[in-house]
């Protein structure tokens, strides 16, 4: 479950906020003359302790892009462009803080010094030729696969619905697993932070003889939609209709499908086996919390705070801001959720306040249905074998909150395991201190005791033969 925040701190970018802001592309100065800023340009903003790094594209005198990978910030549209020798400009859209970067081009050095300004704070950047070089990922598996990978697609009402199924080699007809993401926008892999967690999972639970069917959100890659308008029994039904699909198909074990969600995904997973006719055989479910979405943002919001650095002053006023956002929310009172928002937003400094349009996109349909749900009946009515696991280093769906209360759910489930691995986050990669901004610096996607976790308490009560 992605942090949902509304005081961003200091190039924090929030992916919610991320819109594309296109420029008009112009035509670069001097006629017949190269411009030497065009093209690409990395370098690290020098935050003391943590510098950041970036990648811009400049793509003429008055265009560009950015990447910052650590906040799977990809080819964001920049505002405010000047690429000339003398004067390197640009800005950061929507984002609290009015980030800008001011510099020149040094042909000498061949490289492009400036600040980048932030929320009133100053950080030298200096930039080189060049783009970000790939961050090293070991484990993202590469083909050619020994198993089948095939382009499926299917629809749930007026929804099309598009996904990749891995199908292991021989004969079937074999058991399955449909994988449900995280919040926010995720394609078929769950990319985040240049990692694919999808991808790996899928890779190995069909090299261990299971089919996966793995799919783009409402919105993302080829599935149709918005999923800021979906609610949680709109994204129950998708999930649903990827089983039914399952089902038409020779090569599908119709009796042995189950559910693998990560964090909103393992929230959901429950939800999805309340529906007619889903009777999915398993259930895992990977950082799904088991307490109510406000509870669960409220805890968030004050672990991140106080990961951050933040006051106890600060992280208390920000708790008690969610806390009245979410008392607003679970009444239904919507219009008092936006004044509360509102509020709270007068009391930030300038520089951080969100737009009226960003309070609005506190209120969507799908945030509404987070905010409000709480996960007790259906984990309670869960009959079927289920794996629940946390990181004991997760800030964003705490183990000291949800662990307990899913042991109580489960209890009366003949059949279901509750796990927590010490040292891993919210991704379950091994952590240092579990905070989001650590994601993309490590190297592993998904911890190999992981993987070895589930595919033996799979193995063991839905034999691939």
């Amino acid at each position: 479950m992605r942090a949902r925040r509304v005081a961003v701190l200091v190039l924090s970018v929030v992916a919610a906020m991320l819109v594309a802001g296109c420029s008009d592309n112009g035509s670069d100065s001097g006629a017949g003359t190269e411009n030497p800023v065009r093209g690409d340009w990395h370098g690290k903003i020098d935050v003391p302790g943590q510098p950041l790094e970036i990648g811009v594209n400049f793509e003429s005198a008055d265009s560009a892009t950015i990447d910052i990978p650590s906040q799977g910030a990809e080819d964001v549209q920049l505002k405010d462009v000047t690429a000339e020798p003398d004067r390197v400009e640009f800005t950061i859209p929507d984002i609290p803080g009015d980030p800008k970067f001011h510099g020149t081009y040094d042909a000498g050095a061949s490289q492009i010094t400036g600040e980048f300004t932030q929320s009133g704070q100053t950080f030298k950047l200096v930039m080189q030729p060049g783009t970000i070089a790939p961050a090293a990922r070991p484990q993202e598996p590469k083909p050619p696969f020994p198993y089948e990978s095939e382009d499926v697609s299917y629809t749930n009402g007026d929804i099309t619905i598009a996904g990749t199924l891995t199908t292991p080699e021989g004969d079937g007809p074999f058991p399955a697993v449909v994988m449900l993401t995280g919040s926010g926008p995720q394609d078929r892999n769950e990319e985040l932070f240049g990692h694919k967690p999808f991808l790996l999972i899928s890779d190995t639970l069909t090299r261990a003889g299971y089919a996966v069917l793995r799919t783009d959100d409402r919105g993302v890659g080829g599935t149709s939609g918005k999923l800021e308008d979906a609610t949680y029994d709109d994204l129950a039904g998708d999930a649903v209709a990827g089983m039914d699909y399952l089902r038409t198909r020779a090569d599908i074990d119709p009796a042995r499908i189950g559910l693998f969600g990560h964090s909103e995904g393992g929230y959901l997973a429950p939800l999805v086996a309340t529906k007619p006719g889903s009777d999915p055989a398993f259930a895992i479910l990977m950082a799904g919390p088991s307490v109510p979405g406000g509870d669960v943002l409220i805890e968030q919001n004050r672990a991140l705070f106080e990961a951050n650095g933040a006051s106890p002053e600060e992280t208390d006023a920000q708790v008690a801001y969610i806390t009245d956002l979410t008392t607003a929310m679970r009444a239904g009172d919507l219009d008092g959720a936006r004044e509360v928002a509102r509020t709270h937003n007068q009391t930030l400094p300038e520089d951080q306040r969100m737009t009226d349009e960003q309070i609005d996109g506190l209120l969507t349909p799908s945030m509404t249905s987070f905010m409000t749900y709480d996960p007790a009946p259906a984990l309670s009515a869960l009959q079927v074998p289920v794996l629940a696991f946390f990181g004991g280093k997760d800030l964003q769906v705490l183990p000291s909150q949800n662990e307990q209360p899913m042991r109580d759910l489960l209890a009366d489930n003949p059949d279901a395991t509750v796990h927590t691995f010490p040292e891993l986050n919210h991704l379950m990669q091994p952590a240092g201190t579990g905070s989001p901004s650590e994601y993309s610096t490590i190297e592993t996607t998904v911890s190999p005791e992981v993987l070895d976790f589930v595919k033996a308490w799979l193995t063991q009560r839905v034999p691939t033969k």
